[in-house]
């Protein structure tokens, strides 16, 4: 009986984990435009569009002749200070998990770019929650004037963990059961 209750916690856990990188969302900065100086993006709406959650991926999509990404403080982000960057990304193609709450700043570095409005404030909450039902929206909170569609550039939650959580319960409850 002890042996089936710590396999019980062991799936339990396993299930947790699961549940909880599925709920990863990846954003794509500035949808189908990406990050550029062209066409005017309004980075800052943009984010404010969004609820950024610990765990959630920020994809920066950009020509790497043109543009870079760089990490900075507050004071850097409001003065596009870019002498002593956090962080700096410059492939073009450049993804970063968002690993804490707060306020996370993204300038880009080439001169003049952050001052005409390249640069994002990703402001994160705490973590995903998993799909429990009291964690699900109620119905009547969604409405189609308020809430748009998600496009194909902004990334749905990750499937793959679903086919791992499906696997791992279908493993731990033939290993529970003796088969």
């Amino acid at each position: 009986m002890a042996f089936m209750i710590r396999a019980l916690a062991v799936v339990v856990a396993m299930m947790a984990v699961v549940l909880q990188v599925s709920n990863a969302t990846e954003y794509k900065v500035g949808d189908s435009a990406g990050w550029t100086t062209i066409g005017n993006v309004n980075y800052k709406e943009w984010a404010a569009t969004k609820t950024f959650r610990v765990g959630d991926v920020i994809k920066f999509t950009y020509n790497a002749q043109f543009h870079n990404v760089l990490r900075v403080t507050h004071a850097m982000y409001r003065s596009c200070n870019v002498s002593v960057p956090l962080e700096s990304f410059s492939t073009g193609n450049d993804s970063i998990t968002m690993k804490t709450k707060g306020h996370h700043f993204f300038v880009c570095g080439v001169p003049g770019h952050c001052q005409s409005g390249q640069k994002v404030d990703i402001n994160v909450r705490n973590a995903s929650v998993a799909a429990t039902p009291s964690a699900l929206p109620s119905p009547t909170t969604i409405t189609a004037a308020k809430t748009p569609a998600p496009s194909p550039n902004m990334a749905a939650p990750h499937k793959i963990a679903l086919l791992g959580f499906l696997t791992i319960a279908t493993l731990a409850f033939c290993f529970i059961l003796g088969i």
